[in-house]
């Protein structure tokens, strides 16, 4: 197809465009993705252009961070469509490698991690998730060498684990992240909304309206563990399965019992369905 978004299609064809831009004394972008890209994606090269000349989207559908359970081959591959998703939002260039280039024969390192990444949250139902994702981000980042790279905060505690290893690992690529783009009545936009029911759909709105009011009461200087046992029965209610639903402090994600105990976030994943979401929000702060 015709786009106006240069594929790379590995390290070198990477480095040889960045390269280029910074002759011209361009600043450059990094945006992370696996494909199957939507309207949240397309905010985060909003978001790069925002700081930087010329924004490279990468495209690539890491098997480290696929758990045994979890099938590897069914994740959406819809590439072209993304080219265009991508040369929409004004996205300069496609990385695009194969698993062999990330993945090279006697490839045997990986990241380790504590941390935000042990958290007793995502981590607690995918325990390996977080090694594979802080390993392929840091060879992107590593790979791309850009000034700044932009991840979505749906993804929260995603987030502060890759801006906890850049720290720990001196990279110098900056880490920002970037509102969670929502559909009209609050439902996080996300590549697994397809797979709701019409009638699922309707109900699944129900998490972004726990979690809001939940960090308004917080906010307002409610009994925490009240508020939460509250937000609990509210999404059970509309027919949820509970993963976790928590309050944690917005940077460590430590565990807090009160709004003095620092920013907070409130943090859930669960399931309606076969279908399951996460999502959170942010408790203002004066």
């Amino acid at each position: 197809m015709t786009s106006s978004v240069a594929v790379l299609r590995d390290v070198a064809a990477l480095r040889a465009a960045v390269r280029g831009w910074r002759e011209k004394g361009e600043r450059v972008a990094l945006v992370p993705t696996m494909g199957a890209l939507h309207a949240g994606h397309a905010s985060l090269v909003t978001e790069g252009l925002k700081r930087a000349d010329r924004v490279v989207a990468s495209i690539f559908v890491n098997p480290t961070q696929f758990a045994p359970t979890e099938d590897f081959s069914k994740y959406p591959r819809t590439f072209d469509a993304d080219l265009a998703k991508l040369a929409a939002a004004g996205a300069s260039a496609c990385f695009a490698p194969g698993v062999e280039d990330m993945y090279p024969k006697g490839f045997c390192t990986a990241v380790g991690l504590e941390g935000p990444a042990k958290a007793d949250l995502e981590d607690r139902f995918r325990p390996t998730h977080f090694a594979g994702v802080a390993t392929v981000v840091a060879k992107l980042l590593n790979q791309a060498g850009a000034d700044c790279a932009i991840f979505g905060e749906k993804d929260y505690q995603q987030l502060k684990v890759v801006a906890q290893m850049a720290r720990d690992l001196d990279i110098a690529t900056e880490i920002v992240g970037a509102p969670t783009v929502r559909e009209a009545d609050g439902l996080a936009m996300s590549s697994r909304n397809v797979y709701l029911s019409p009638d699922e759909r309707t109900k699944a709105v129900a998490i972004f309206g726990a979690l809001s009011t939940a960090a308004g009461r917080i906010a307002a200087g409610e009994v925490l563990g009240h508020v939460m046992a509250d937000a609990r029965e509210e999404i059970v209610a509309a027919g949820f399965a509970i993963d976790y639903i928590e309050a944690r402090h917005a940077e460590t994600l430590d565990r807090v019992a009160r709004r003095a105990d620092g920013p907070i976030r409130v943090l859930a994943a669960a399931k309606l369905g076969a279908t399951r979401l996460i999502d959170n929000v942010a408790v203002p702060h004066d």
